[in-house]
């Protein structure tokens, strides 16, 4: 299975830049590793069989829910593609259902990128793209906001 915006490319259409969602989706997974390996460390600590199938069993899950969160951030992550052609922006989530946003370079009114202060010393924030006579889109948590911004933003010399 190809990438989104290359089935849908036009005859003289180029990618010029792309991004996905950060890693940072990634964390609920990381803290539910940590608990589950601090049950485990635990566990190989305490004396008595109650506590320690007790902690075997907050550790398991811990892990469970951490395989979980991995899961699910992986998969947002893998069917959310965000990119600028030439000719327009796209960004796409979802697998089965599927929500795409197209929006012609000529028809962007102005870019704003929102970062928190996690955000930008991680590099990740959201973009509001506004279209002319149209709606706003918000495209959330992507990485290095700034950067797809400039990327839709900059008109080359000449025109």
């Amino acid at each position: 299975m190809g990438r989104y915006i290359e089935e849908i490319l036009q005859p003289g259409e180029k990618v010029l830049y792309s991004t996905n969602a950060h890693w940072m989706f990634y964390l609920p997974a990381i803290a539910a590793w940590i608990v589950a390996i601090a049950f485990l460390a635990l566990s190989r600590t305490i004396v008595g069989d109650v506590t320690v199938l007790l902690s075997l069993a907050l550790a398991g899950l811990s892990a469970l829910y951490a395989l979980y969160k991995t899961f699910t951030a992986w998969f947002h992550r893998w069917t959310t593609e965000t990119d600028v052609t030439n000719m327009r922006v796209v960004h796409k989530t979802g697998f089965i259902t599927r929500q795409t946003f197209e929006m012609s370079l000529d028809k962007v009114e102005s870019v704003d990128v929102d970062q928190s202060i996690p955000g930008r010393i991680l590099n990740y924030g959201n973009v509001i793209v506004r279209g002319v006579g149209e709606h706003e889109e918000k495209i959330e948590n992507i990485s290095s906001p700034l950067a797809f911004r400039n990327a839709i933003t900059a008109r080359p010399v000449g025109n």
